[in-house]
């Protein structure tokens, strides 16, 4: 069992070392590293945005073709809107085991602020740890420290702690263990 993680060619480059060490940190799977050769379909041009949910069709069938079993987390530069929403920092499947999350609404300059890459780092680690945790089945968390803590906004997410707590940590252990 591992983590595969895409890391696509628009998305800040130089992070993915330290995003990829971290979620499998979080998790105690191994994740591995690729260059995303998933399609970027679903670009919606009125909107600017991708569709999340378009772009995890592709990834299921990907996965289909490639037989890729494992969890798959892709990251994008792309801004993501699915239905029911103007954006969201990331989404899973986990009916497909597969995720997406995106930098573009997790950087200081999307908020006017100076860039920085730890902080860019810490978000992308948040986000694809909660959503690869849906890929485990997990749900959402009340705990606001909880990597599965479902936040509304940045402030949220950069309260959450790079780890899960410890219902979710005894969800996640019986989980892996049976796969």
């Amino acid at each position: 069992m591992h983590i595969h993680i895409f890391w696509d060619s628009l998305s800040p480059a130089g992070l993915q070392v330290p995003v990829v060490r971290n979620i499998s940190a979080i998790f105690g799977v191994p994740a591995t590293l690729d260059e995303n050769p998933v399609r970027m379909m679903g670009y919606v041009d009125t909107r600017k945005q991708v569709d999340a949910q378009v772009l995890l069709d592709n990834l299921a069938a990907y996965k289909h073709r490639h037989d890729i079993r494992e969890p798959v987390l892709i990251v994008v530069s792309q801004d993501l809107f699915r239905n029911g929403s103007s954006s969201v920092f990331g989404l899973a499947r986990e009916s497909v085991g597969g995720a997406v999350v995106s930098s573009a609404r997790l950087t200081n300059e999307y908020y006017g602020k100076a860039g920085d890459d730890a902080d860019l780092i810490d978000r992308l680690t948040k986000e694809g740890a909660h959503e690869v945790g849906h890929l485990f089945g997990l749900g959402h968390c009340k705990n606001h420290e909880c990597i599965m803590f479902c936040p509304d906004n940045l402030d949220e997410l950069d309260g959450k702690k790079k780890m899960l707590c410890d219902s979710c940590r005894s969800d996640i252990e019986e989980t892996i263990d049976m796969m």
